[in-house]
């Protein structure tokens, strides 16, 4: 009797410390926010401000407030413009490194309030909040803690300052889905630089607004992907190690925010942010350098194909409306995703996602898909999902492309994540097998697609 005790207790202990590995080869894992922000996928941000009427990027925060005057303003051509181009929501520069404010800051005194636009009594906040609401798009705020303007940038008084500007943007204008903190720190009007208080951030954010997902160079919860040109890295890990490092030019290295940590402690996503023009701010010499759809497809293959989010800037003109020029790219873009994946080749085929499990090398057990067509058909275009509510597992994977049993080609990718879109020259095929050959723990791919899109659009 006393024999079979100690056995059970053997394998108790075995078995729990073996769900406990598991557990940490898995963790850790996103939270409701973060998953409902991985499925935005793609979404807008507005630079505008002071530096839209001087034609400069980075304003010195001695600009008259007069010369914001965006007399034809219209919120609601931003949205609509939005919602046709396929974007999830608005993130509006609401006080960029200048310290201007577009809204009526009691914390300041170079905002709209002080501008000749609407006799002083405009409030671009309010307009862009209630049209994204009318609109149906979720709304988001960007928000420089450097300020080139304020008198007390660079003393302990700012922290407070930032602080109460927070607690303005959310009491009255809210909900706001995600805040965006630049980590530009430079000196302010007296010479010195500011020690931004980001732990005291935070927790204003958290008491404030629980649901709001906040993003900088290293979260908490949304990082830089490491560039503004739009791409994640080909592995891009959804998780980043923070110890050590702090937002600005103690951020990890640009190569780190664009893979992420294999084994990263935090569950920190990655936003790809990029300009549709050359500039952020709106200048009409750039009118000639918006992207055209063809390179805003590529950049979504870059991004969302990669796993993060894709935030593309779209900025309004001195008018206070979207060009058309940027439209005219922007319904392109939606009608090249529509038209190239309308149509699923898998729901064709006679055998969808046949599964197997096997072990791979390095002893966790692994999946193999395989797609059967009865006919040979083309494709060159995969999308990959991994059920990333379980966490990020796979590491490796093969995709085998055969025709009647006859190996064509073998791709190999690495992270899947929430989304992995693969384009390749075209090939005529039976077969397709999605074989992982790495991975964490038992991987949980929760869906394969095939696409025949475009030649030109295959990624470059």
């Amino acid at each position: 009797m006393k024999k079979l005790f100690f056995l059970f207790l053997f394998l108790n202990l075995f078995f729990s410390q073996l769900n406990a590995q598991i557990h940490l080869s898995v963790a850790p894992l996103p939270d409701s926010r973060q998953l409902a922000w991985h499925d935005m996928e793609y979404y807008f941000f507005a630079h505008f401000g002071p530096n839209t009427f001087t034609d400069k990027e980075w304003g010195l925060g001695n600009e008259t407030e007069d010369v914001f005057n965006p007399t034809a303003l219209n919120c609601d051509q931003w949205c609509k413009t939005a919602k046709a181009a396929g974007a999830a929501g608005i993130i509006i520069t609401a006080k960029h490194h200048d310290g201007f404010c577009l809204w009526p800051s009691k914390f300041s005194t170079h905002t709209v309030r002080e501008s000749k636009w609407q006799n002083g009594k405009g409030d671009v906040l309010k307009e862009l909040s209630a049209a994204c609401k009318a609109n149906g798009l979720k709304f988001g705020v960007y928000i420089s803690p450097w300020d080139r303007n304020h008198p007390k940038y660079g003393t302990s008084e700012y922290n407070d300052v930032f602080v109460g500007m927070m607690k303005e943007i959310f009491e009255n204008y809210g909900p706001i889905w995600e805040l965006w903190w630049d980590g530009a720190n430079g000196e302010g009007p007296n010479g010195k630089k500011q020690v931004y208080d980001w732990n005291r951030f935070i927790k204003t954010v958290r008491s404030l607004s629980p649901g709001t997902v906040v993003f900088s160079d290293i979260g908490p919860d949304i990082r830089w992907a490491g560039n503004e040109n739009g791409f994640a890295g080909k592995t891009n890990w959804n998780l980043l190690d923070t110890a050590g490092f702090k937002a600005g030019i103690g951020a990890p290295s640009t190569d780190t925010l664009n893979a992420g940590n294999v084994y990263g402690k935090n569950w920190i996503p990655a936003e790809c942010d990029v300009s549709i023009r050359s500039g952020w701010f709106y200048h009409a010499y750039e009118d000639s350098t918006v992207k055209s759809p063809e390179k805003l497809f590529d950049l979504y293959l870059k991004s969302v194909g990669r796993g993060a989010d894709l935030l593309l800037n779209v900025p309004p003109d001195r008018n206070g409306i979207i060009n058309k020029k940027d439209s005219l790219a922007l319904i392109g873009f939606k009608k090249l995703r529509d038209e190239n994946f309308n149509k699923d080749l898998v729901k064709q085929a006679i055998v969808e996602n046949k599964s197997r499990t096997n072990k791979t090398a390095d002893h966790k057990t692994a999946l193999s898909k395989m797609i059967i067509w009865k006919e040979p058909v083309a494709v060159n275009c995969l999308v990959l999902k991994e059920n990333i509510a379980e966490g990020q597992r796979i590491k490796n994977i093969d995709i085998i492309l055969s025709i009647h049993g006859i190996e064509l080609k073998k791709l190999n990718v690495t992270t899947v994540g929430h989304k992995r879109i693969i384009s390749f020259p075209t090939e005529k095929v039976t077969e397709i097998s999605v074989v992982v050959n790495a991975a964490k723990a038992k991987p949980m791919l929760s869906s394969v697609e095939a696409y025949h899109i475009a030649e030109n659009l295959i990624e470059k």
